[in-house]
């Protein structure tokens, strides 16, 4: 292999922060061993990977392709320590995780005992709210981020994919039909969302194509909020299997145009920044939640 871990590390950084110094700055490198790294990286490689200016970097096509590889490689690399050192480590202090409030309450509460079992010297602090929160700013150390996502200063790491199903209470079928066809929602009470406007696009085949953007009777800005109105028979919802897996078996909910409903899964990732003083706890955190949710 021509390229080291330290040029690779240097030409993430630089693209993430926007410059060579800022780059520096994180790394806590000089600037001048990171313009050196990125020089070697593309000597190494006989091509350009970036084009700067007095005034911005901009990664040339070579670069965009080489960026993605370089990502993936370090990724896989930050995975394989973490699991290591997980296994040796006895972290110990606060770790202030955010996520939207039915993750907390249908995935994470019922697995902190078992975590605080194997690491009794964390002091878990679970903060619920359904947007997308800066860390920074609400001194989060790790968010549960549910869909795409938008932010690549930050490190992540992929837990689950949950599918999107479309779900009535049996109450509710009973009074007002159940519906047999994608154009039979029309006449039916429909539970959506106030924002993203994207979680009210809904996994069903229909005569335009795959995906169809609905206008919701009743919206709310939680996923508990709609699961709660599902349940009380206000109208059909269009929610993830991590938050109704339980009502569905129970028969409390029931699945509703299967035919019509084309594969959609809800991609979730852990987020955070890297921290020295915090690694260990983030790291045993986000891989024992990732051996979790991969074994149901």
């Amino acid at each position: 292999m021509k390229t080291t871990l330290d040029e690779l590390l240097a030409f993430r950084t630089v693209v993430d922060t926007g410059s060579i110094s800022a780059a520096a700055e994180h790394l806590e490198q000089t600037s001048s061993g990171v313009s050196r790294a990125l020089s070697r990286l593309e000597h190494k490689l006989n091509t350009t990977l970036m084009r700067r200016t007095t005034r911005r970097m901009e990664l040339t096509e070579e670069g965009l392709l080489f960026l993605a590889r370089a990502r993936a490689i370090l990724q896989s690399v930050d995975e394989a320590e973490d699991e290591l050192a997980c296994r040796h480590l006895k972290p110990a202090g606060k770790l202030r995780v955010n996520a939207a409030s039915p993750f907390i309450l249908h995935v994470l509460v019922p697995l902190v005992n078992d975590f605080l079992a194997e690491y009794p010297d964390i002091e878990l602090e679970l903060h619920s709210g359904d947007s997308v929160v800066d860390l920074i700013e609400h001194r989060a150390d790790v968010a549960m981020r549910i869909g795409p996502l938008r932010d690549s200063t930050l490190h992540s790491k992929p837990l689950a994919s949950f599918r999107l199903r479309l779900l009535a209470s049996p109450s509710y079928l009973k009074r007002a039909g159940r519906p047999t066809k994608v154009s039979d929602l029309e006449k039916h009470m429909l539970l959506g969302f106030t924002q993203p406007e994207s979680l009210n696009t809904w996994p069903l085949r229909h005569a335009a194509g795959d995906g169809l953007s609905i206008k919701p009777g009743i919206a709310a800005s939680s996923g508990e909020t709609v699961r709660q109105l599902a349940l009380a028979g206000a109208g059909i919802a269009c929610l993830s299997e991590f938050m109704t897996e339980a009502d569905c078996a129970a028969g409390d909910l029931v699945q509703v145009l299967m035919r019509d409903t084309i594969e959609m899964r809800q991609q979730v990732h852990a987020v955070y920044y890297r921290n020295t003083e915090l690694a260990s706890r983030i790291r045993c955190f986000v891989e024992f939640l990732a051996q979790r949710l991969h074994r149901n």
